[in-house]
């Protein structure tokens, strides 16, 4: 696939067990994955160079924890609309798994983590297609 055909995850950086499950899919998912990066939240926010330019370049899913949707936030304070917002309390809210811990996943966050990489990669081959 071409240099432009990348697909960018942003996940929630913060500190519920629900941002951790974002975390960790978009990581699984990047090394998972073909042609898929990952964007730092904390850096985009900063405003840090480099990431001015990248979040431009490529299509972003935005993975957010919660219901404060703070990356997609950040992306559109930064003048960036993700092509797909994914929430993760609204996903595992629609099944049977919950995660536990803000920094440690156990066997019920894995599962929680195979979940939501399934949905997230639906996603990217969806935008790959176009």
């Amino acid at each position: 696939m071409s240099e432009d055909k990348k697909v960018a995850l942003a996940a929630c950086s913060g500190m519920s067990p629900y941002g951790l499950i974002a975390r960790v899919t978009s990581a699984d998912t990047v090394d998972q994955t073909e042609d898929t990066i990952s964007i730092c939240m904390g850096a985009t926010a900063a405003d840090r160079e480099g990431f001015r330019k990248l979040i431009r370049k490529y299509p972003i899913i935005a993975i957010n924890g919660c219901e404060g949707d703070c990356t997609t936030k950040i992306l559109q304070q930064k003048g960036v609309k993700p092509v797909k917002t994914i929430n993760v309390l609204d996903e595992l809210n629609q099944t049977d798994l919950k995660p536990h811990d803000v920094c440690r996943l156990d066997e019920e966050g894995e599962r929680c983590v195979e979940h939501m990489k399934t949905l997230v990669k639906k996603e990217i081959k969806k935008i790959k297609d176009r």
